[in-house]
């Protein structure tokens, strides 16, 4: 990198941590300006920041890596999430505004009572905060220090540190961070996130568009990617059309048909934030009220699947085209993340690209558009995961009478924490795709649970927290090698139906063996969030509260938004590739469900509910 390039990305960098720490005034006041904004946040803001918190610097690494080996099909280990988060849109975004909680760990005492909702929210706080949480902070630093690897960045400042390379970038990528996301709260992270997204998709455009030009154009790009596979590289789903049958499996597509259908059959029910969960309700209990939150949900989800899935897919087939072996001198060259993988690592083509083929300046604005892409995921992470550890933990069991100031100094300590932390997880990883893929199995299981608890009565603490562990013990154990029991699964599908059916045998018959939720428990939570369907027939009748959701209407809408979605995307995929058929038969499902939706009209907003008429056990 040239000085203008290292201009480019200092200025940035200094201008996003000045508005931070000048934004963190809005978060001193209370635990509730800390971590929800105040529940003053424009629709269009809590949205934009929902997709730049899954939008980090290890996403075009992540999908470089993902196309390489598997094929585009091979994105339906995140496409597949679109299913959830369309549900998420109709069903769940209404109801977990209602509830008004500061996290969503925050919702088991709601939902369940007593000794046992204390426990799953203790356990669940740890486990997701300081474990996962963790985690996935790792994973976001892994792939910066990666790219910092790639791109010379230490030997480019006159610096040779050699093997401690990888300590010292991890060291100064979790100072900057903290700085950053420690002091400025929800309100500092969502109006960076603004700025970070939309300098994001700029830097993904601009890679796509040089990498496309040096291979002679879509046609070039195209052709050559099936000339330098053994497999359809280029394919949307491992299916084939026509023929014999109307439908069959394709041989040639570039993952397994057992692996798509756990991906669209069971991946997106089964994990962790099957009911949206995490970082995305805490955006979602910041707006002003439900109706802000469906935009704010729609608004995340064109933004992720319909606008952002075809820069980094473009640039990944370049890659295959251009580096179609990566020998292990072009993988060394690179620094001692790939050398660590010196035979292919694909998630390197990304970031090869970009020192190859961008000119000064403009390499410096598309490394400043990644720092912005991973500073806006590892500041959500810490923000979300030091809530957890605030008020799901020190709040409720260590300091229940804590004041408001002394709260948000903790939570500023928390985020300590889990940066050093997450520090240590990257450290001790080389790949991205591995991470992403434990994080994905330990979170496999619980999924059905947090769905039922809010239609069905009789789920109970016990069953949540039977599915939770059991989920991340058996992800874990088929995840990694280990010398007690050696149950490692390499077939990622099937150990996802393996961790999801376990976890289903455990938690049923945790379910039946231990008792109900008391009456007034369940009649409180559901006079707050008023869900529909027949799970809660008999509450409805006990209470005289008449649900405030058409469940029948919203299968449709659900169905109609999942058509809007994947036929976008899909339609923009085809124009892309060539594929004009594909395009103009996806436009035409988007346009349908468009209609569909139009006749169905908007959900109605709930009404503000009465007191339950709750009677005595």
């Amino acid at each position: 990198m040239s000085t203008l390039d290292f201009v480019i990305v200092g200025g940035y960098m200094l201008i996003t941590l000045a508005l931070g720490i000048y934004l963190a005034r809005r978060a001193s006041g209370s635990m509730v300006d800390f971590f929800v904004g105040g529940r003053s946040l424009p629709w269009w803001l809590a949205g934009t920041s929902m997709a730049a918190t899954t939008f980090s610097i290890d996403t075009p690494l992540y999908v470089a890596g993902v196309v390489g080996n598997r094929g585009i099909a091979g994105n339906w280990e995140w496409w597949s999430y679109a299913i959830a988060h369309v549900i998420l849109i109709y069903v769940f975004a209404r109801l977990w505004r209602r509830a008004e909680i500061v996290t969503d760990n925050e919702l088991t005492e709601l939902r369940y009572g007593g000794r046992p909702a204390a426990t799953l929210r203790a356990v669940k706080g740890f486990l997701f905060a300081v474990i996962i949480g963790s985690i996935g902070i790792g994973y976001a630093m892994l792939a910066m220090v990666k790219v910092v690897d790639a791109l010379q960045l230490f030997p480019s400042m006159g610096l040779e540190l050699g093997a401690s390379g990888k300590l010292w970038s991890v060291i100064a990528v979790s100072v900057f961070v903290l700085l950053y996301a420690g002091v400025s709260g929800l309100w500092g992270v969502v109006a960076t996130d603004f700025f970070q997204f939309f300098l994001g998709l700029i830097g993904a455009i601009v890679v796509a568009w040089v990498a496309v030009a040096h291979v002679g154009g879509l046609d070039d790009m195209v052709t050559r990617a099936q000339q330098l596979t053994d497999f359809d590289v280029l394919s949307f789903t491992p299916l084939e059309f026509g023929g014999g049958t109307l439908v069959a499996w394709s041989k040639t597509a570039g993952i397994s048909a057992l692996t798509f259908f756990s991906y669209v059959a069971i991946l997106w029910w089964a994990f962790r934030r099957s009911d949206g969960g995490g970082e995305f309700i805490q955006r979602l209990s910041a707006v002003k009220n439900e109706h802000d939150a469906e935009k704010a949900a729609w608004f995340f989800n064109i933004m992720n699947y319909v606008v952002r899935t075809w820069p980094w897919v473009v640039v990944a087939v370049v890659a295959l085209v251009i580096y179609p072996t990566l020998s292990p001198e072009e993988c060394t060259a690179l620094g001692d993340a790939a050398a660590a993988n010196p035979g292919c690592d694909r998630e390197l083509g990304y970031p090869k690209l970009m020192l190859d083929f961008l000119p000064s300046g403009v390499l410096g604005l598309v490394v400043a558009s990644l720092v912005a892409a991973f500073m806006s995921t590892v500041s959500t992470l810490i923000n979300w995961s030091a809530s957890y550890i605030t008020n799901d933990l020190y709040a409720r069991f260590a300091r229940p009478h804590a004041t408001q100031k002394e709260l948000v100094w903790f939570a500023r300590v928390a985020s300590v924490l889990v940066t050093i932390l997450g520090a240590s997880a990257a450290f001790y990883a080389d790949s991205v795709a591995t991470v992403y893929r434990l994080i994905l199995a330990m979170g496999t299981g619980p999924g059905l649970v947090l769905i039922l608890r809010w239609y069905w009565w009789r789920i109970n603490a016990w069953a949540e927290l039977a599915a939770m562990l059991a989920g991340f013990f058996v992800g874990f154990l088929t995840s990694i090698e280990n010398p007690i029991l050696n149950l490692q699964i390499q077939d990622f599908g099937l150990r996802l139906m393996v961790t999801a059916a376990i976890t289903f045998v455990i938690w049923v018959p945790v379910m039946f063996l231990t008792r109900p939720e008391k009456p007034e428990v369940l009649d409180e939570f559901y006079a707050r969030v008023r869900p529909g369907g027949p799970g809660w027939k008999t509450v409805r009748e006990r209470t005289g509260l008449q649900p405030a959701q058409d469940m029948a209407k919203d299968v449709q809408r659900i169905v109609a938004g999942l058509m809007i979605l994947f036929g976008l995307m899909f339609a923009i995929g085809g124009v892309v590739l060539l594929r004009y058929g594909v395009a103009g038969t996806n436009a035409a499902v988007a346009m349908l469900g468009f209609a569909w939706l139009r006749v169905l009209g908007p959900p109605e907003i709930a009404p503000p509910s009465p007191e339950p008429r709750t009677h005595p056990s």
